[in-house]
């Protein structure tokens, strides 16, 4: 693993490290970590809120890690913040590789435990997860599988259930199971008009500008394969089963979906990728203590709405975070 940081796209006070993974059936694999570390504190200053917490993002499907508000966030606050692109996403993704793709979510155990022995010296501070979208699921399988390992787990808009509800997905299961085992990499017809990326366009704060590398995150998404299709399915089934999660879970939604058929101003002010009732309900099987906040206006990426959504979702997020920082202060 190289132990280089160097400069990253974002600008000043982000920074990159390559994470080797070895390699797969396509050739060499690796993943990156971004970083933005807060100020030092003075001498004679208070503590900050959460100066014993390192923060790990992972993004959503065909995306990357873009948004420095969301980081300064944290590092206002204290925390170490981190934002992994995995495997053949943003600023991992090789020319030689399929975007985006593997047949098994449990294979990004290996990106996270790389980012995680990447952070430098961790002793004594506490990991919380943040993940959008798919990373949302990501993150949310992975810390079933490591109970202890994360203290807390923040959701914004997660994968949690596929989007034609549970009974399709028990139906679809096992016929894109067979597909998958068969040919992996045929890929499954998604119709998307760049609404969403539209959408987010409309709703930008031209007082804070975010600018998109349209090679990393594609306005009609990347092909969609038939093994990658199962692995989201099996994440799906594993999630409605339970993941019995200990951490403390904040899931982050908007208040209502929107069919993107046609355009529409609806559409700058609802969710246009998930339906996000079913989301709601298949939260509360992720661990024994999750909040969902709901958020009328807000996108699919709730911290990427218009201003005045964006400003309520991060007020929800600093409550909840500061509830959670004093019930877990001393631990």
């Amino acid at each position: 693993m190289s132990d280089v940081w160097v400069a990253d796209v974002l600008g000043e006070g982000f920074e990159q490290r390559t994470l080797p993974l070895g390699a797969d059936e396509e050739g060499e694999v690796v993943a990156t970590l971004v970083r933005h570390l807060p100020a030092r504190r003075r001498p004679w200053s208070r503590p900050r809120l959460l100066e014993d917490v390192d923060v790990l993002y992972v993004h959503g499907w065909s995306d990357y890690f873009f948004q420095r508000r969301l980081a300064r966030f944290w590092t206002d606050r204290g925390a170490r913040f981190f934002a992994l692109d995995l495997r053949k996403y943003g600023r991992s993704l090789r020319e030689w590789q399929t975007p985006g793709y593997v047949t098994d979510l449990a294979t990004y155990d290996e990106d996270i435990r790389a980012a995680l022995d990447a952070r430098g010296d961790s002793v004594g501070r506490r990991l919380i997860l943040l993940g959008h979208s798919t990373g949302g699921l990501v993150l949310s399988l992975w810390a079933g599988r490591h109970p202890d390992a994360a203290a807390a787990l923040i959701l914004n808009s997660p994968w949690l259930e596929f989007q034609l509800s549970a009974v399709a997905r028990t139906a679809l299961s096992p016929v894109v199971e067979l597909r998958a085992r068969l040919r992996p990499l045929d890929r499954i017809r998604i119709t998307d008009h760049g609404f969403y990326s539209r959408a987010q366009e409309e709703a930008a704060d031209p007082d804070d500008p975010v600018t998109i590398d349209p090679d990393w995150r594609p306005a009609g998404g990347f092909p969609v394969y038939a093994g990658w299709m199962d692995a989201i399915l099996g994440g799906h089934n594993a999630v409605a089963r339970g993941l019995g999660v200990r951490a403390p879970v904040c899931v982050l939604l908007s208040a209502r979906s929107t069919l993107p058929v046609r355009w529409s101003d609806d559409l700058t002010r609802s969710d246009t990728v998930l339906y996000v009732e079913d989301v709601a309900r298949a939260a509360l099987r992720l661990g024994s203590s999750v909040t969902v906040e709901r958020l009328d206006g807000a996108l699919h990426d709730v911290f990427l709405s218009r201003p005045e959504v964006r400003r309520d979702a991060y007020a929800r997020l600093d409550c909840w975070v500061r509830a959670f920082a004093a019930a877990t202060a001393g631990s």
